[in-house]
């Protein structure tokens, strides 16, 4: 067997196997398993979406009040927690206590011990444990689509935003959930929000809105 014709026989199976995910996520919509939290929180995950870029995009800044909804494992949590700084806070909300658990560990590290404004809690994107207004900016990474009613998580989302304030969605393709950018942009202006930037690429984009 020649490589090149290994190589298709490999993306073949690529092509496959992504192909079936997307029909499983199509019909079984659930939380992403806590067994996959090390690879959400690998340095391979941060190097095919950076963190620098999302903060970027997001437009989170030093300090802001943001809420990380969806945190999994928490592979972004930190970059952020630093972005905001001490005068800053982010509240990681998670619905699965098996990522959060990982993610309680991850801040305990050596490494992280410096970082004292991360609040972690478990909760339901329905039923957020926040006062309206709360937040200067609200992010979700690969999150939204898995949501199985997300209009009803969306008004959730712009009931503790404050008034002008930013609803970041970032999208990744090789997530078995990937909705086009047109269809997150639909999504979120039927619920009150408004584009007020739009960067990336098919591969790795991230939607800002504003609340209306």
């Amino acid at each position: 067997m020649t490589t090149s014709e290994l190589l298709l026989i490999v993306l073949a199976g690529i092509v496959v196997y992504y192909a079936l995910l997307r029909l499983i996520a199509r019909f079984w919509h659930s939380p992403v398993s806590p067994f996959v939290g090390p690879f959400l929180d690998s340095g391979f995950r941060r190097w095919m979406q950076s963190p620098d870029k999302l903060i970027q995009r997001s437009g989170i800044r030093r300090g802001m009040t943001v809420l990380e909804l969806g945190s999994g494992s928490g592979g972004f949590t930190t970059f952020v927690a630093r972005a905001v700084g001490r005068e800053g806070k982010v509240h990681a909300v998670d619905v699965q206590s098996g990522m959060l658990a990982q993610l309680r560990d991850k801040l305990g590290r050596s490494e992280n011990r410096d970082i004292e404004n991360v609040e972690v809690r478990q909760a339901s994107a329905y039923d957020l444990p926040f006062e309206d207004g709360s937040f200067d900016l609200v992010y979700m990474v690969t999150v939204l689509p898995e949501i199985p009613d997300r209009s009803r998580a969306l008004r959730e989302v712009r009931r503790v935003l404050k008034s002008g304030g930013i609803l970041a969605v970032t999208e990744f393709l090789p997530d078995p959930d990937y909705p086009l950018r047109s269809t997150t942009i639909r999504i979120c202006q039927n619920e009150g929000f408004v584009v007020d930037a739009n960067s990336g690429n098919l591969w790795n984009y991230t939607v800002r809105f504003r609340k209306r």
